[in-house]
């Protein structure tokens, strides 16, 4: 599981046209659910709930907002952040034979859209403004940088390889 994280001022998603999402100051958010993740998640395994709720609470508690002296030291919530997640199975690129990029590594959209329903939830729970995209579309996003200021957070790092 992958989250890359933007520190943002404001951002925004579409789908044909029409707005789904927006937020204010706080955190765009990507969300890649890997291969392994997506198959041994389609039950919600207790593992991967496990894996999820570490990775939400890792980027909720960030400190990457500016305090009154200008240290990256606040989190989301001293800071009444938003937070808008964006599926992104591009995270997962594997680019290391020729220049088409293979997307095997990335999870089989039924159990990566569950798994990414569950992290909304969680975040939900933490952050009173939390926006999505839609899971699967062809989306535009809009955004306007905050630094800028951009994180992956690998669940691999976080919490461990799997074997």
């Amino acid at each position: 599981m992958r989250f890359l994280v933007q520190r943002v001022k404001e951002a925004k998603v579409s789908v044909d046209g029409r707005q789904l999402g927006r937020i204010g100051k706080g955190l765009l958010v990507f969300v890649g659910i890997s291969s392994q993740d997506a198959v041994e998640s389609s039950s919600m395994g207790d593992y991967y709930a496990k894996v999820a709720d570490k990775m939400v609470k890792k980027l909720v508690g960030l400190r990457i907002f500016k305090d009154e002296n200008g240290k990256t030291n606040l989190d989301m919530k001293s800071i009444g952040g938003q937070l808008l997640l964006i599926s992104q199975f591009t995270l997962y690129a594997d680019c290391r034979k020729g220049n088409r990029p293979s997307f095997i590594n990335a999870g089989e959209p039924k159990s990566a859209e569950e798994l990414y329903q569950y992290i909304l939830q969680k975040c939900r729970q933490e952050i009173d403004i939390v926006e999505e995209g839609s899971f699967g579309a062809d989306m535009k996003v809009e955004l306007v940088n905050d630094g800028p200021f951009t994180i992956m957070l690998d669940s691999d790092e976080i919490c461990g390889r799997r074997d």
